[in-house]
């Protein structure tokens, strides 16, 4: 769904200590941010529910959240500010922008070691021709070894048989190791699990929500 230019998007994202608007400088993100720690990467972060509830509750750790649309960022700005304000935080341990992810090495290299990358609902490319789309494809899982530290992990949500089934063989053939997996995550109870707004409304539909770990050999 395309969403509409609105007039407080400019302002919202250039008044926010988070955003950055030009991304386009290869490696040096961790010194971004208030402190050097580990740095967790979401790719398609959307409006942001996901990444802001995590970046709220965990100040150990730095979060990076890209999106291709600003205009989502700048819903995603509000999520952050929101999340904050109730753990009477200060914003200091989040960066948000907006990139073609798959030309993320354009904006990251060796010197940004992440520790973990989420990847929640992405676009599933159904048909054969747009694989290499895919966020979870070999070639994107091989542009994100780059940066990743030893051992990093990768969490990765949809609601997509087809394209779970496919990424599980993805991640083998690009020398990831599957260390958990389910069909059915809500079946858990996890008290740890984040919604996304997407697995929200997939779970109303009685869609059930997939989900895998996996870490790099």
């Amino acid at each position: 769904m395309r969403m509409r230019n609105k007039p407080w998007v400019k302002p919202e994202l250039e008044s926010s200590p988070f955003f950055i608007d030009d991304p386009f400088q290869k490696g040096n993100w961790h010194e971004k941010y208030a402190r050097k720690q580990p740095l967790y990467l979401e790719l398609g972060c959307g409006k942001g529910n996901f990444i802001a509830e995590h970046a709220a509750k965990h100040p150990e750790i730095n979060y990076l959240g890209i999106d291709m649309k600003s205009v989502v960022l700048a819903t995603a700005c509000r999520h952050v500010k929101r999340e904050f304000e109730q753990v009477g935080r200060e914003i200091d341990n989040i960066i948000l922008t907006a990139y073609d992810i798959e030309r993320i090495l354009n904006i990251m290299n060796e010197s940004d070691v992440v520790e973990r990358i989420y990847i929640n609902f992405c676009n599933p490319w159904p048909k054969e021709r747009h694989f290499k789309k895919r966020l979870t494809y070999i070639r994107q899982l091989q542009r994100y070894k780059v940066f990743l530290s030893e051992h990093a992990e990768i969490y990765f949500k949809t609601d997509d048989n087809g394209l779970f089934d496919d990424t599980l063989e993805y991640l083998k053939q690009a020398e990831f190791d599957i260390l958990f997996q389910t069909r059915d995550l809500h079946s858990l109870n996890d008290p740890e699990n984040v919604q996304t707004e997407h697995e929200k409304k997939f779970t109303e539909m009685g869609i059930k929500t997939k989900f895998l770990k996996a870490r790099l050999r």
